[in-house]
């Protein structure tokens, strides 16, 4: 009934599509077409720190060649709230300059994060970003938007610096408390600007947004899936094109499990390699470091893609301190025993080998 109501309020008229290979025929004249760049698993890079809490730039770079090794479309930094409340604004840009240099060369397309407290901050990041020139810009709402207009001059501001693709998140604001878009605002500005239309969607009734967002398509041009891909085999049967989520530790699985999805050849292995994958996103129950970071930052380490385990973090209650809070995330023998467990799942769809990072 809700997917009903929400298709009522956009003007979609009939059933909505089930899969992606069913779109709306009455395309404008005028409907820009999907950038084909923008598409797949892009995950959200980790932010690495050196032993002292400062951002581990040449880690980094080590992390987005990890990616590529792992054979994903596309790669985003910085995103996640951690990346995004806890960092200057100097190490965010030196951030994105590193990254533009480590991408050239790489089958990765490069997507960077500028969102911002308020319009004014976030073209500080959108303008330094277009100057990179990366395949695609993200951001999500502004921390300080309580209304629709407030998002509605944010992102026609963005629009009117962005040259390449532009994906809205619809989560967002101080710690993700903010205001989400409505499904009309996200239709209207894909129906205003040709880079717009792209949509991470992780707001509200998930399942009924989508399905809603894609049967506007066009204007609505991708839709990615989202919260730690928990409901990505679901979604894409739907038809969202991708996950976007801070899950770079796993890039050759999420890219197994993409390949998968498309070729439709393998149900079984498909159910098969995304229930071993969910087996390792709820290990939070079992090992320290908040909903995921725990078993992530020990393998980005054992892969010698970080030199250390250390984290920045928010205050009492999601509070974005005045000073990071630095901490070195500590397992037992127990808890690494437990992550070695249900990794080694993971083995029948992982790339053979690994990549080397010296130093």
């Amino acid at each position: 009934m809700l997917e009903a109501a929400m298709a009522g309020v956009l003007g979609i008229g009939g059933g909505t599509p089930l899969l992606g290979s069913e779109q709306r025929t009455d395309q404008p004249a005028n409907a820009a077409p999907a950038d084909p760049r923008v598409r797949g698993p892009f995950p959200i890079l980790t932010t690495p720190f050196t032993a002292s809490g400062a951002v581990d730039f040449d880690a980094l770079a080590n992390q987005a060649r990890f990616v590529d090794w792992g054979g994903c479309p596309g790669m985003i930094w910085p995103q996640s709230g951690d990346s995004v409340d806890l960092l200057t604004t100097d190490e965010k840009l030196q951030g994105m300059e590193v990254l533009a240099k480590a991408a050239r060369g790489l089958r990765t397309a490069l997507c960077l994060g500028v969102q911002g407290k308020d319009t004014d901050e976030m073209l500080v990041f959108a303008k330094h970003a277009e100057e990179l020139a990366p395949a695609a810009i993200i951001s999500r709402p502004p921390d300080s938007g309580t209304t629709e207009a407030d998002l509605r001059q944010y992102w026609r501001a963005l629009a009117a610096v962005a040259k390449r693709p532009v994906i809205l998140q619809t989560t967002g604001g101080v710690a993700y408390k903010g205001l989400a878009p409505s499904l009309p605002l996200l239709i209207e500005l894909a129906k205003e600007f040709p880079h717009f239309g792209y949509v991470k969607e992780e707001a509200g009734s998930v399942v009924a947004r989508i399905r809603a967002l894609l049967a506007a398509r066009p204007p609505i041009r991708r839709v990615f899936s989202a919260r730690g891909g928990l409901g990505w085999l679901h979604e894409s049967r739907l038809g969202t094109e991708g996950l976007i989520t801070e899950r770079a530790v796993y890039a050759d699985v999420l890219t197994r499990i993409w390949g998968l999805q498309q070729s439709g050849e393998d149900p079984t292995a498909l159910r098969d390699a995304y229930s071993k994958f969910l087996l390792m996103t709820n290990l939070s129950d079992s090992v320290p470091g908040g909903t995921f970071r725990g078993a992530q930052l020990y393998l980005w380490k054992k892969f010698g893609v970080f030199r250390t385990m250390v984290t920045r973090s928010y205050g009492p209650r999601s509070a974005i301190p005045s000073s990071p809070i630095l901490s070195e995330l500590k397992l037992t023998p127990e808890d690494i025993a437990e992550i070695e467990y249900r990794f080694e799942a993971l083995k029948p769809y992982r790339k053979e080998g690994e990549p080397s990072f010296a130093g």
